[in-house]
């Protein structure tokens, strides 16, 4: 178990900690944890954005460092000076991997590799945090474990993939002290604007048509953020080395009955959907198994769907100063793939 770590205080390197997870973890950590201190590495491309940490820049124990996890110096130099280093940066957008699946392999593969590389150096627990999309379409009535194989189906989930077999590599060649989560699709407060719920809420609030590939049948299991880093929280002191676990509240939706959700809350016609082409490789469900979280941790969700619904709804509404640079023809566009 990794209990050990839970001591008076930790030094936590997080990397990609700008970003909507990321950002997430470390306020809800220095709430719950006001004598760790916090190093935040990211290198602020697209999906991350400095003004999620606001409310806690001027946090004694609080850093941010400006670079990216390619860069081994930098890593290295931080990796020695923490306890724990928990990695969240990736490129993460379905249709840009599309677009472009250079970046999506730099990031995720080249840059997992350099992270795991200094943590090996300095003997360092690697918290890597993964995606349910890597175990590619899920049968109906059937829902993946850990122990499944993985069977990715676009750029994105295949280098979250082979990120997840390296460090299973690293912990099987080298002994290292590594744990890596694979999340359901998580929503709330300052997810970036491409992402299905902000751009809903923020083209509806515009009278936008809202894209729904195919339909919008797909079906996905969604989370609430807070839930997703209280589950990483659990595993950081109750986890066990070398393992994989998987982490869902069992929220399986089609994608129409979000989007159709959130018009209503808005007061907004349903008649703003537009059915647009399916993406290529289109996974029709996701579905994952996280009984093994809750034997190991006893964590379980708080949030119930329909409220955190209403409250990110309620923050997007409130908090349009936050978003409205960020929401421009490349993030909201229907079809990003067909952008240049």
């Amino acid at each position: 178990m990794i209990g050990m770590l839970s001591n008076i205080s930790m030094d936590l390197l997080i990397c990609g900690g700008a970003g909507f997870i990321g950002s997430a973890f470390i306020r809800n950590h220095l709430k719950n944890n006001p004598k760790d201190k916090i190093m935040n590495l990211d290198s602020l491309t697209i999906g991350s954005n400095k003004d999620n940490l606001k409310e806690i820049e001027q946090n004694p124990n609080y850093t941010f460092i400006k670079d990216d996890i390619r860069n081994f110096e930098t890593v290295s130099k931080f990796s020695q000076m923490s306890d724990i280093i928990i990695n969240f940066a990736a490129e993460t957008h379905v249709d840009r991997s599309i677009a472009n699946p250079k970046p999506f392999i730099d990031t995720n593969i080249v840059g997992t590799y350099t992270l795991l590389e200094a943590a090996r150096k300095y003997d360092k627990l690697f918290f890597h945090i993964s995606t349910d999309e890597i175990y590619g379409d899920a049968e109906t009535n059937i829902s993946s474990s850990e122990e499944d194989p993985i069977k990715p189906s676009n750029p994105y989930s295949a280098t979250k993939a082979s990120s997840d077999m390296l460090v299973g590599a690293y912990y099987r060649t080298y002994g290292m002290k590594c744990i890596t989560t694979r999340c359901t699709n998580n929503f709330g407060p300052y997810q970036f604007p491409e992402k299905l719920i902000p751009k809903t809420i923020i083209r509806a609030t515009r009278n936008l048509k809202i894209p729904l590939y195919d339909g919008g049948y797909q079906i996905r299991s969604w989370i609430y953020v807070l839930d997703h880093v209280e589950a990483i929280e659990s595993l950081i002191k109750n986890g066990k080395s070398g393992e994989v676990y998987n982490i869902t509240a069992w929220n399986e939706i089609t994608n129409k009955t979000v989007v159709e959700n959130i018009l209503k809350l808005l007061n907004k016609p349903l008649d703003l959907i537009d059915t647009v082409g399916d993406r290529p490789g289109h996974d029709k469900r996701y579905s994952i198994n996280a009984s093994k979280i809750q034997r190991t941790t006893g964590w379980k969700p708080k949030y119930e769907f329909d409220q955190a619904l209403r409250e990110t709804v309620s923050w997007y509404e409130n908090n349009v100063k936050w978003w409205e640079s960020l929401a421009n023809e490349k993030t909201l566009h229907p079809q990003p793939w067909t952008i240049s």
